[in-house]
């Protein structure tokens, strides 16, 4: 029997893949706890209209992003701090404070996107990996003065 699975079933597959399974499994437990439904002509056009609006959104959002990315590619943030004795920095940088200052820009970009290799605790220009999606990933500066 194939059945087209609606959610992850573990040991059996993923969201959306048409898979072989005996008539009692996939009866008694797939289909009578809408984990998957009949693989039929109607069942599988059903699931390829959905895939390709997805697919659609997804190339929308990565569309919209790839502009972001060019607004802000190679962009400095810049950040004035306190120094102490030999230029040291009070703290760092955290990447909620670059979010807010990206904020303050008018782009709206989640903590968790910005990826620091290290703290951010020297004077100095930093490199900062932002990564929007997973096809859309790009650097700016971060420039530490006094």
């Amino acid at each position: 029997m194939k059945i087209i699975l609606l959610k992850d079933v573990k040991g059996k597959g993923k969201k959306d893949e048409i898979i072989e399974v005996s008539d009692g499994y996939g009866n008694n437990f797939l289909i009578k706890n809408k984990l998957g439904v009949l693989y039929t002509k109607g069942s599988k056009n059903v699931l390829d209209k959905e895939l390709n609006v997805r697919q659609e959104k997804e190339d929308a959002l990565v569309e919209e992003l790839n502009e972001i990315k060019k607004k802000l590619e190679n962009k400095d943030i810049k950040f004035k701090v306190n120094t102490g004795a030999q230029d040291r920095v009070f703290g760092n940088i955290s990447t909620k404070q670059i979010c807010d200052e990206l904020k303050k820009k008018g782009y709206n970009i989640d903590k968790k996107c910005i990826k620091t290799n290290s703290n951010i605790d020297t004077l100095g220009v930093h490199k900062v990996l932002v990564e929007l999606h997973k096809k859309v990933s790009f650097f700016i500066n971060i420039v530490v003065s006094k």
